[in-house]
């Protein structure tokens, strides 16, 4: 199975954007796409459509985050929400551990830490402000 491909929604009428040019960067995505278009609770959604401007902690630069999704739903409540939604690996969600020798995949792992914080602080900031909410959702949470 490929890990990176395009997205052909059974429902293009939900996504927000051009619906031919829907492209997932893992599986994980591919998996929270078939779920956006096959849920009726989830109204409308995008890929990589919304850009929050962050601050790197590696150059101290201003950068741009494609945050993964934008779903807007009705929850159990009836009330319509809209989230940004980041889908990552749950061990790409916490601090990496240190280990006993330092070797260049911890360095590389604090890195991205840096920048994903960075990322996810900014996302909640950005969301916030328009009454949104911000998460991350991880393999624990979309298991088959």
């Amino acid at each position: 199975m490929a890990y990176k491909g395009r997205f052909k929604p059974k429902q293009p009428k939900k996504y927000i954007g051009n619906p031919s040019n829907v492209i997932y960067r893992s599986l994980l995505e591919k998996r929270f796409m078939l779920y956006c278009d096959k849920t009726d609770a989830i109204l409308e959604w995008s890929s990589e459509e919304v850009i929050v401007p962050y601050k790197s902690p590696i150059d101290n630069r201003m950068h741009r985050y494609f945050v993964d999704f934008l779903v807007k739903l009705k929850n159990k409540d009836g009330i319509i929400e809209t989230l940004l939604i980041e889908v990552k690996p749950k061990k790409q969600c916490k601090p990496p551990k240190r280990p006993e020798r330092k070797t260049r995949t911890y360095f590389t792992e604090v890195k991205n830490w840096g920048i994903n914080s960075a990322k996810w602080k900014a996302a909640t900031e950005y969301a916030e402000n328009k009454g949104w909410r911000f998460i991350i959702i991880t393999d624990e949470t979309l298991s088959p």
